[in-house]
């Protein structure tokens, strides 16, 4: 799992009980995740169709920065399934994981599903490669 994207969480993002909103985490989640499906597929047609299993596991407070780990699970001819694992950057605490999120990509006319030609085989070596020139040697 790759930890590519951070927020810091501000009071605006907090419940009455001065933790993140498990509604703002989804949102979160979605958005992160379908930045990384956008990048996977490299096309920004695509919505969201499903979100399985969602796990808060600990609160994150106001000031904390929170990471985004993402993972492609599995390809289909026209979708991608991704888990998002947010987690305390500094505690490296699990806050929430959210497994089984489905996005399909549409056709932007019809917004029909179409064949998005990858395979989890391609979109590994695609993101090895990505991944490889955030840190470069000597980092």
């Amino acid at each position: 799992m790759h930890f590519l994207s951070r927020r810091l969480v501000m009071p605006s993002d907090l419940n009455y009980a001065n933790a993140l909103f498990g509604g703002r985490a989804l949102e979160w989640i979605d958005e992160e995740a379908a930045i990384f499906a956008i990048c996977q597929l490299e096309t920004n047609c695509l919505v969201t169709k499903h979100i399985g299993e969602i796990s808060f596991e600990s609160p994150a407070t106001k000031g904390d920065i929170v990471e985004f780990g993402l993972e492609t699970k599995r390809v289909g001819t026209t979708s991608i399934t991704v888990t998002c694992l947010v987690r305390n950057k500094a505690t490296k605490q699990s806050i929430c994981l959210a497994d089984d999120i489905v996005f399909v990509v549409v056709d932007p006319v019809t917004r029909k599903p179409i064949p998005h030609g990858k395979t989890i085989e391609s979109l590994a070596k695609q993101t090895e490669q990505e991944v490889a020139t955030l840190a470069p040697d000597g980092f």
